[in-house]
């Protein structure tokens, strides 16, 4: 995946030179892949053509790079450090840092929109409109907005849900889901099963992202640890403590797992990824 992001996006010689040199800054050198990851396990239920893949991946992934951008910001997290390297605003500067996040949105969805990714162009339309619907208001902005709106506030076990349902688990669900349209359609059950394993996994990768914000080093994570804690923003942790916390995520790790009974060995990869998803160390 490093490779195909880093000869998706523009040359840093093009101009404008300092966008393309922060928008490569941003997204190359750093970062567990997970999105593209789940992409290609999930493909490989529908035999979809690795090619295809790649482009469905990399438009998530650039989705996810510049959500961490602008959630970096002054005016968001104020955050200085990101995959163990200073953030955008802080290489670059914050208007830059800004224009990195809306180029890498719009670069998905000409990805998505330019290449051919399946055979038939109404499920090209599909893909488009699955990614905004995860990057919009109703998905991933939406739920950064409740998370802003949320601190220092005291949420309840469904709120908090609700709103990393929007925030970190649409995109993942989004993955999962372009990856199976580059390919073969699945049957009702099969999609179902596909679509209860990415929101189980969705929760879970906040679950554990909330545990390893209190209790991981800064070195060990690549971003300031104990942020959460520091802003006052209502976590897994703070609402049901750190042990009772893991075992939400041994819960739904469980749930996705049974989800993917209906795929047999076809499904060994989803199921390397729920278990590196909650067992994860950073």
């Amino acid at each position: 995946m490093e490779s195909v992001l880093a000869g998706l996006l523009p040359a840093p010689e093009l101009a404008p030179q300092r966008l393309h040199k922060a928008m490569r800054y941003a997204v190359l050198g750093g970062g567990k892949r997970v999105r593209p990851l789940l992409a290609f396990a999930a493909a490989e239920l529908t035999s979809a053509p690795a090619r295809r893949v790649e482009i469905a991946a990399s438009a998530v992934e650039l989705i996810h790079a510049y959500s961490l951008v602008h959630d970096d910001l002054p005016c968001m997290d104020d955050d200085d450090l990101r995959r163990g390297k200073p953030t955008c605003h802080v290489e670059f500067d914050e208007a830059t840092a800004l224009l990195v996040g809306d180029a890498l949105q719009t670069l998905a969805f000409q990805l998505l929109a330019h290449q051919e990714l399946c055979d038939a162009p109404a499920t090209q339309l599909e893909m488009l409109k699955h990614l905004a619907i995860a990057a919009g208001s109703r998905g991933m902005a939406g739920g950064q907005a409740i998370d802003l709106d949320s601190v220092g506030k005291s949420l309840s076990v469904p709120e908090l849900e609700f709103m990393h349902i929007h925030k970190t688990g649409a995109l993942i669900r989004a993955a999962v889901k372009l990856g199976t349209l580059c390919g073969e359609k699945l049957d009702k059950p099969g999609e179902a099963a596909l679509e209860h394993y990415a929101k189980c996994i969705g929760l879970a990768f906040q679950v554990v992202d909330d545990i390893l914000d209190a209790e991981a080093p800064t070195a060990t994570l690549g971003k300031t640890a104990g942020k959460d804690a520091e802003q006052n923003k209502p976590t897994y942790v703070t609402l049901l403590g750190a042990a009772t916390a893991r075992d939400f995520a041994d819960e739904l790790h469980h749930d996705a797992l049974a989800a993917l009974e209906i795929f047999g060995e076809r499904a060994l990869r989803l199921r390397q990824l729920a278990d590196f998803v909650v067992k994860r160390q950073y």
